[in-house]
């Protein structure tokens, strides 16, 4: 897991992922006390035939400009794999002016491939990986450095998992001919 804090180390990352066919997404915030929630944290993800890295970016670490993250966010060649992607898009729209394209959403996708409405994450990475998600860092103070060992396991979990969960879903609506990122 490499944490990236400053813009040079942002670019250099941006531009290594978006040589993958994908890039799994997520976000932290808070949202208790603001209308728009408050970024936290973001985690993303390369398929291992890009070197399987996880990176988490700290937009609150002084002096951070997140532009590359949003030039990756724009680059069409790239899909932007999310789970419940709402939240998170509505972030990068309200930070970065622009709404990701091309998006795979697992939630929606896991629905069109018989998982039932609404599944959750760690529901989802169990019934296709067999593995376990520790969800008791979900609500902490996310705004707080440093970050603890628990929370970033729990964030880059986030990211790492869903690599998995999308190329399952995606080689079942291929196969079913219902493969269409939006």
């Amino acid at each position: 897991m490499n944490i990236i804090t400053q813009t040079a180390e942002l670019r250099s990352v941006c531009d290594h992922i978006a040589n993958s066919d994908f890039v799994t997404v997520d976000t932290e915030f808070l949202r208790e006390s603001t209308f728009w929630p408050e970024l936290c944290l973001i985690q993303v993800a390369t398929p291992n035939s890009n070197g399987g890295e996880a990176y988490i970016i700290d937009p609150l670490a002084n002096g951070i400009d997140l532009a590359p993250f949003f030039d990756l966010m724009a680059d069409e060649s790239v899909v932007k794999v999310f789970h419940a992607a709402r939240q998170d898009i509505e972030i990068i729209y309200k930070l970065g002016n622009l709404i990701p394209h091309p998006v795979f959403d697992t939630q929606v996708a896991a629905m069109v491939c018989g998982f039932g409405d609404s599944i959750s994450y760690d529901q989802l990475v169990f019934k296709i990986t067999g593995a376990s998600v520790d969800k008791s860092s979900r609500f902490t103070d996310w705004k707080r450095r440093p970050l603890s060992e628990k929370q970033l396991d729990y964030a880059i979990a986030d990211v790492t998992h869903l690599r998995k969960v999308y190329q399952s879903l995606k080689a079942n609506l291929e196969e079913n001919e219902r493969y269409c990122p939006i």
